[in-house]
């Protein structure tokens, strides 16, 4: 408590002491230009800097950051809403006022010393920007008029408030504040956003007696105080020494109020921001609950749209399948259908032109208009289907809720129950209904046809004409939907095509899509309405006679169904002839996405890291058959219109020769995608897959192969051998060089790189299964230290 009560008193002598003379004071005319990084106002230690940065958009902003670090992380800033072009300038006039302007010479901002004139201005060690009157007392102080972060020493009272950025980019105003309210009571609240109004609060401390502001000191400790001084509510305090570390605590973009730590000494192996305290939540599935019945909160995903949890463990925004952002620069505007709705007229005649993809634990769940209880998945199903309203239907422990457009407050969570069932149009979405004014003008037409042929004397000939053509016509329609569509596969709504057939959709097998060592594929276009495009997977090398085989393990596979899989639509078991028909994915594979100039991001790589971690949780658990893949690599992941990860070939190797399973890619001996127990005679389970996805993981981290013979360094040739050297050495670093995104997320790389070595062990036993390696990469599961991948220690443990 001694500890806090000098604190108290040094915030006290703070509020009456002048500026130190000691300061590196700015004089009246000095100035700074927006494009020249050697211009600033540095504080004595230099710690601290005040002038102009360059965000995303290639604009400025007059800012206060951070400047022994490299990130330049910044704490403050002057004109968020409205940044400022290269060549702006701010400048202590002559006369004795800040002012930034733009290269125009229009007034930007300028701050308000109630008209007294500025003697000079000081960036102090604190990180406080100060402008101070003859006598050397603040006229106007930063830390008065904070935007989203406070710092060690720094005071926030009700005449303040922390505002959140509108994006991680995006400086401007965003939809979350912090504030205390006159009962005392410190909020986190959103905003009625464009305005700043409150809307509603998602965390308070409650009502804890008569709190006068909140004071964050040199300790790390947190607090609100009474008039009287005393500590009457603790956020967060710290037990170890903060001595050595920059501090701050940011009212971050998605409504979470964090406290980050950052080592001063250069020799640290750390050198990221690090989390030290978060509230309302950190690393939790519920961390997308936090809304209200409009759509607020602290993941405010817009209409249509649901929440999830990033790569980076934080609420992000995301479109269901067959919806697209309204701005793919905001996704927290939401999402809007890239379809034609169902047609009202009658929903039942349109029902084959639409189907319904499950998201499991997903949810949107407010405003349905249906609910019903006791029922089975189907029924849910087909009664979305037939109901032109429905746009999305919710089925969990044998109930069903039906939802219309908008949906709102979507989130996925791995705590929630049952799936969303999204109702989407098969085939080309663009489809235009046909026009009513026609359909009137051709109803016109025909009852004027018929009423001259009722008046003429060649109507009975007419009549008998055209019935011996309908009669024709129908048993001729009929035979050719019947040849088109062909049988379906009991329990599985495959289907069964004929090798003639697959050979006419792909004009005799001839645009090939890629070439394996079982199969060949391509596409093709099945000859109905909507000319589906497919990919035709023409196997090769079938076991003879397995026939009863071939069926089941397709049985098996046509029951999937998962937003990270490739849904099978088909296939032919035709005398020597097997095929399987896929649906087409438009983005290719995961190699001709990864491998090429420039670079994917950093977050759509962990995007697609997570998405395939997903789906193979799916094939190993979730599904009613378990499956192996058994031939995990980039080229058999596809990506989507929207770079989703989508896992193909699974279940394949199961179809195949048993000696074709075990054969390798030519590697030279260095380890590859193929687990260590194909060659040890061991048998082989699901921990084949987590091997394969451990190489993977790292290639995705690293952007690169897991083999590359033309490197500087044969060090560097096998990237899992290099990976793990990185790791020991402490540096990783060395794994994403020239990749910005990646060198600012250390902490996610390392924990990264930490679960790939864990999937990559030697022993099978020590491999994590593929649920704990999902609920590693989210988060929710803490890493522990791995192994050196080739060792086979007893007493190491597997998790």
């Amino acid at each position: 408590m001694a500890s806090f009560l000098e604190h108290h008193l040094w915030f006290s002598l703070l509020l009456l002491m002048p500026i130190s003379a000691t300061a590196q004071n700015v004089s009246r005319g000095e100035s700074l230009m927006a494009g020249d990084h050697m211009s600033s106002w540095k504080s004595t230690s230099g710690e601290f800097a005040f002038g102009f940065q360059r965000i995303e958009n290639g604009n400025y902003l007059l800012t206060i950051y951070f400047n022994k670090i490299p990130e330049r992380t910044i704490i403050w800033s002057a004109n968020g809403k409205t940044p400022v072009q290269r060549g702006s300038k701010v400048q202590l006039t002559v006369d004795g006022r800040l002012v930034l302007t733009d290269l125009t010479g229009k007034e930007v901002w300028n701050p308000d010393t109630a008209g007294a004139a500025v003697a000079y201005a000081s960036m102090l060690d604190s990180g406080n920007f100060v402008l101070a009157g003859p006598d050397s007392f603040p006229l106007w102080e930063s830390f008065d008029h904070p935007t989203d972060t406070l710092l060690p020493t720094q005071i926030l009272n009700p005449r303040n408030k922390l505002s959140a950025r509108y994006s991680d980019k995006n400086y401007s105003t965003g939809r979350y504040e912090l504030a205390m309210q006159s009962d005392g009571n410190l909020v986190l609240y959103t905003t009625a956003f464009p305005f700043e109004s409150a809307n509603s609060v998602y965390w308070s401390t409650q009502p804890v007696g008569s709190s006068l502001q909140v004071e964050f000191n040199r300790s790390g400790n947190i607090y609100l105080t009474a008039k009287n001084r005393s500590i009457i509510y603790m956020l967060s305090s710290s037990a170890s020494s903060m001595q050595d570390l920059y501090q701050r605590v940011t009212l971050e973009f998605d409504g979470f109020l964090r406290h980050y730590v950052y080592p001063k000494s250069s020799s640290s192996n750390n050198k990221s921001w690090s989390m030290h305290w978060s509230t309302p939540l950190f690393n939790s599935p519920n961390d997308c609950m936090i809304t209200d019945e409009t759509g607020s909160g602290a993941c405010d995903c817009g209409f249509n749209s649901y929440c999830s949890l990033g790569n980076d463990q934080r609420p992000t925004c995301l479109c269901p399948q067959g919806y697209v952002p309204l701005d793919r620069n905001d996704l927290t505007k939401g999402c809007k259908q890239s379809f034609l709705s169902q047609s009202c007229d009658d929903p039942n005649q349109e029902v084959d032109l639409y189907d319904l993809v499950e998201m499991e634990y997903t949810d949107w769940p407010h405003f349905d208009y249906e609910h019903h209880q006791g029922v089975r998945l189907q029924w849910c199903r087909e009664a979305c289907m037939r109901d032109c309203f429905c746009t999305v239907a919710i089925f969990r422990n044998g109930e069903c809720w039906k939802k219309k457009n908008p949906l709102s407050n979507g989130r996925m969570a791995p705590d929630i129950e049952g799936k969303a069932l999204i109702k989407i149009r098969r085939g080309n979405s663009t489809l235009k209904p046909e026009d009513t004014d026609s359909k009137k003008k051709v109803h016109s037409t025909s009852v004027f046809v018929v009423s001259v042929l009722l008046c003429s004397s060649v109507f009975l000939n007419f009549l008998l004409q055209l019935g011996t053509f309908l009669l024709v016509f129908i048993f001729g329609y009929h035979k050719t939907k019947m040849d088109q569509t062909g049988p379906v596969m009991p329990s599985t709504n495959l289907q069964i095509f004929s090798y003639k057939e697959l050979e006419k959709a792909t004009q005799g097998f001839k645009d090939e899509l890629g070439r394996g060592a079982f199969a060949t594929v391509y596409k093709g276009v099945l000859a109905y309405e909507n000319k589906i495009c497919v990919a035709v997977k023409k196997l090769d090398n079938m076991v003879s006679g397995g026939d009863k085989e071939f069926r089941t393990e397709v049985n098996a596979i046509g029951q999937t169904n998962h937003r990270n899989l490739v849904k099978l639509l088909g296939f032919c078991n035709e005398d020597q002839h097997r095929l399987l028909v896929y649906e087409f994915i438009s983005n290719g594979s995961l190699a001709g996405f990864l491998f090429k100039n420039p670079k994917p991001s950093w977050y759509r790589r962990m995007q697609i890291a997570f998405g395939i971690a997903r789906g193979l949780f799916y094939l190993h658990e979730e599904c009613t058959t378990q499956i192996i893949h058994c031939d995990i690599k980039p080229q058999n992941i596809l990506l989507d219109d929207s770079f989703t990860a989508r896992i193909s070939d699974f279940g394949l190797a199961k179809i195949l020769k048993a000696d074709q399973t075990r054969t390798t890619t030519a590697i030279r001996g260095t380890r590859g995608y193929v687990a260590p127990e194909w060659f040890k005679s061991l048998p082989i389970t699901m921990k084949v897959d987590i091997y394969s996805f451990g190489v993977m993981l790292l290639e995705l981290i690293c952007c690169r192969k897991k083999f590359e013979q033309n490197v500087e360094n044969e060090n560097q040739m096998i990237l899992v051998d290099w990976a793990y050297d990185c790791y020991i050495d402490e540096k990783l670093h060395l794994l994403v060089e020239n990749d910005e995104e990646a060198l600012h997320d250390m902490m996610r790389l390392k924990k990264y790189v930490m679960i790939a070595i864990w999937c990559i062990q030697d022993d099978p036993s020590l491999r994590p299964t593929m649920k704990k390696v999902t609920l590693m990469l989210e988060g929710v599961v803490e890493v522990p230290i791995p192994p050196d991948p080739s060792s086979f220690i007893s007493s190491i443990q597997p998790i």
